[in-house]
């Protein structure tokens, strides 16, 4: 079953269970430890940017010149199966083996399935390894979230708030902004996007005057998550951050009260994590041991209805894309 993820959701139980659990994944060697926190924290790593690319639309149309909107939206991406489990073989592990998985033994030359940050609640065991020989005591891994959410009306989702103002030429200037803001012992969270609208009908003869819209956007966003994972050593830190672009054709068509719009385009997408910090496991010390990066870009397609009424509108679409999502709000605009 797919299970459904908020934006919000995303940043604040990962800013819990970094401070909780990430350092549970920092064991043995550099190549251990980044083969582990690779596994477990990639799905993460890839759907929060593209929910990042997500509610800066609900019509083609540009604002006349100076004319604006504000406008709220939510924004839950659907995960699969896929991106609640990952594979630990301990063939790839030197310092630190997998053990089990609840009940179910792993042998040291086996493999299992583990929880990634959005599996279930389940913490495997590992035991540490020195010269091919089990060392020291088995210790617990990081469990995922237990994200069991199957309808949309279920989750939390990200009230992400944006301004759109009508410049010269058939242009619309949109800006998002979530300011510094303290979340969990020692974290903080940060966002900022711009996007550009702009009426390229009007360049084309013969098809300026046909009665629907059809622009050109492009859009930008970025996210900083920054994590203490120690309050007595503030060198530890988790720094999650991406940056989400997309660029897209977009077309609507008003009837009335209701628009109809749909686009198409890219999104190019990156995301990095990096744990910084002086770690030390089994005489092995590790400083800043983790850095590691995806770049989830990839196609898209959108369709989706708005309702206006007086200046109040209230909209939806759905994006087909690597991680679908579902999009919903409402606002006031002036034109």
């Amino acid at each position: 079953m797919k299970k459904i993820l908020s934006l919000l959701l995303m940043v604040c139980t990962l800013s819990a269970f970094a401070q909780d659990e990430i350092d549970n994944l920092i064991k043995g060697t550099k190549a251990d430890a980044t083969y582990l926190v690779t596994g477990y924290a990639a799905p993460a790593l890839n759907a929060i940017s593209a929910g990042l690319n997500q509610g800066w639309y609900n019509t083609a149309a540009p604002h006349k010149l100076f004319g604006f909107d504000l406008t709220l939206t939510a924004s839950p991406v659907f995960l699969s199966s896929s991106d609640l489990t990952y594979t630990v073989n301990n063939a790839n592990l030197t310092n630190v083996k997998l053990v089990s998985v609840g009940s179910t033994a792993v042998s040291p030359t086996g493999s299992a399935e583990v929880p990634t940050v959005f599996g279930d609640d389940i913490k495997p065991r590992y035991q540490g390894y020195s010269n091919g020989f089990p060392t020291g005591q088995p210790f617990d891994g990081a469990p995922g979230l237990n994200l069991d959410i199957p309808v949309v009306g279920s989750a939390s989702p990200m009230a992400m708030v944006q301004l759109g103002l009508g410049l010269p030429k058939g242009t619309d200037l949109k800006f998002r902004f979530f300011p510094s803001t303290k979340i969990g012992d020692g974290g903080n969270v940060s966002m900022f996007g711009i996007g550009v609208m702009h009426d390229i009908k009007q360049y084309i003869p013969g098809v300026k005057s046909l009665p629907f819209d059809l622009s050109g956007f492009f859009g930008y966003t970025s996210l900083k998550l920054d994590v203490g994972l120690d309050t007595s050593d503030p060198g530890k830190r988790a720094v999650f951050e991406t940056t989400a672009m997309t660029v897209q054709g977009l077309i609507s068509k008003k009837i009335s009260v209701l628009t109809l719009y749909g686009s198409v385009g890219y999104n190019f997408n990156s995301s990095s994590l990096g744990v910084k910090g002086t770690y030390t496991s089994n005489s092995v010390t590790l400083v800043d041991p983790i850095d590691i990066s995806a770049s989830p870009s990839g196609a898209r397609l959108t369709a989706g209805l708005r309702l206006k009424f007086a200046i109040f509108t209230f909209h939806g679409d759905y994006t087909l894309q690597k991680y679908n999502s579902l999009s919903v709000g409402f606002g006031f605009n002036v034109r």
